[in-house]
């Protein structure tokens, strides 16, 4: 079941595999399964998980959010450890690996539902979005302006759980291969110095 999260939400604490400081990003950058790919990949980074943000109806479907009638933004929850890594170099890899210039459309995933955004839990990551935002229209690699939204995280509704880790267990699928395949090698090939030591070791960084 999907429920509204604030920043009260998230958890502390050293579990299996977790880490003792957990920090939250929610991002939306056109479909979810090509960001959970890259944000996998990331050291200090514990989880990452799709889901859906805005919009009107509680706990929409996959189906209802991609008919973009809705409302809602496919995003990722990107669960880190601000001691390994920043809010701020989340973003740096976010604005690689996906177009912010380009309004409800991300190549030909075409709708609101694939808009480009950033939804804050605190002050500081929005001041962090807006900073970072600023310098790319002022020194970014495009001509045309940044159209990322800024936003308060109000809700959060985890999509189903056939889009957990979806690249990697459909890596032969068609969509897999032409769109989230390249914005693998693009983040392995710019960030290979992020990556976690198991990741290197497989991609044969």
């Amino acid at each position: 079941m999907g429920a509204p999260q604030g920043r009260e939400g998230r958890r502390e604490g050293r579990e299996e595999g977790d880490f003792l400081t957990v920090e939250r990003a929610t991002l939306g950058g056109g479909c979810f399964w090509c960001l959970e790919a890259v944000f996998e990949l990331v050291e200090g980074v514990s989880r990452v998980k799709s889901g859906y943000v805005g919009g009107a109806a509680p706990n929409p479907t996959y189906e209802q959010v991609c008919s973009g009638t809705t409302g809602h933004v496919e995003i990722v929850q990107v669960e880190y450890d601000p001691g390994v890594i920043s809010f701020g170099d989340l973003l740096e890899i976010f604005f690689v690996v996906h177009d912010p210039t380009t309004l409800n459309r991300q190549g030909n995933d075409v709708g609101t539902q694939y808009r480009s955004a950033i939804f804050y839990e605190d002050e500081a990551q929005r001041d962090t979005a807006l900073e970072v935002i600023q310098e790319l229209d002022r020194d970014g690699p495009w001509d045309d302006p940044v159209v990322t939204t800024v936003e308060p995280l109000v809700s959060f509704y985890p999509a189903e759980e056939y889009h957990d880790e979806y690249f990697r267990r459909n890596e032969g699928q068609p969509y897999c291969q032409v769109v989230v395949a390249p914005k693998v090698g693009q983040f392995r090939q710019r960030f290979a110095y992020r990556m976690k030591s198991a990741s290197r070791e497989a991609g044969g960084v």
